[in-house]
């Protein structure tokens, strides 16, 4: 299994980067593109990766904000699963900025074959959407700089992932973990009935050297997980914290990672 770093907020040497993110996960001779960051950066690094994203029939956006679903614009003619809420209208609190992707729903059906879903898919035969994830741990906490189109506030409940089951270990793939990345875990270990936690790599959406992220790691300890590699809206503080524990890997745009 391979993960082509085609976005994410830190540049590799001869590539683009931009706060975004997009992954595309190829294993088994399937390809699936977890989100199109904020532009056409994703685009550009794949080519020179050699990637060709026109083989790449199926796209995944983990939930809709613009820095994971904005690239949207520049594709079509692909199957295209998220959770519904993905296309909400959704802001900042503190300067009301308007967070959410530049496609509407009406829009992005005629570009896509969209397929929405709260509940899990399983795209191939060992590669799963996640859906909606359920809250069980109380240290990722429900709490949100964000509100809706409906002035509520926005918890992201559209946000999702990908697990991926190899040689009976299970990989997990996230956007930006809002969430809450140990509930990822556990949702993909009971969709998937794998419970050996092989590798985890994504947005893990930690900021600070707190509460939060010091029971993470200690969750992640405590699973044994072999490879650990927090990107995009993982802060410095927290990367920190993680490197400290693990000597993790810093994810730059143009990295293919091997699992």
């Amino acid at each position: 299994m391979k993960i082509y770093i085609l976005s994410d907020n830190f540049a590799g040497q001869g590539f683009f980067a931009e706060h975004g993110l997009s992954y595309l996960i190829e294993t088994q001779e399937n390809f699936v593109l977890l989100d199109t960051g904020a532009s056409d950066v994703f685009l550009k690094n794949a080519v020179s990766m050699n990637v060709n994203i026109a083989d790449v029939k199926t796209v995944v956006l983990s939930h809709g904000h613009w820095d994971h679903a904005n690239g949207l614009i520049n594709l079509e003619n692909k199957k295209l699963i998220t959770h519904q809420n993905s296309f909400i209208k959704r802001y900042r609190k503190t300067d009301n900025k308007y967070l959410g992707m530049n496609l509407s729903y009406e829009q992005a059906k005629e570009k896509f074959d969209i397929h929405t879903s709260e509940k899990p898919l399983q795209i191939f035969e060992n590669l799963y959407f996640l859906g909606e994830i359920p809250r069980i741990f109380d240290f990722e906490k429900w709490q949100t700089p964000y509100f809706d189109e409906t002035s509520k506030d926005d918890y992201i409940p559209d946000d999702s992932a990908i697990a991926v089951v190899e040689n009976n270990q299970l990989i997990v793939v996230t956007g930006c973990s809002h969430s809450g990345i140990c509930n990822i875990i556990e949702y993909a270990k009971k969709i998937t009935g794998i419970n050996k936690v092989k590798a985890v790599i994504g947005g893990f959406h930690l900021k600070e050297n707190n509460l939060q992220t010091q029971k993470t790691i200690e969750y992640l300890k405590d699973e044994k997980v072999a490879k650990i590699m927090p990107s995009h809206c993982t802060q410095f503080p927290a990367l920190v914290a993680f490197y400290n524990e693990f000597e993790i890997q810093q994810i730059k745009t143009g990295l293919i990672i091997n699992l």
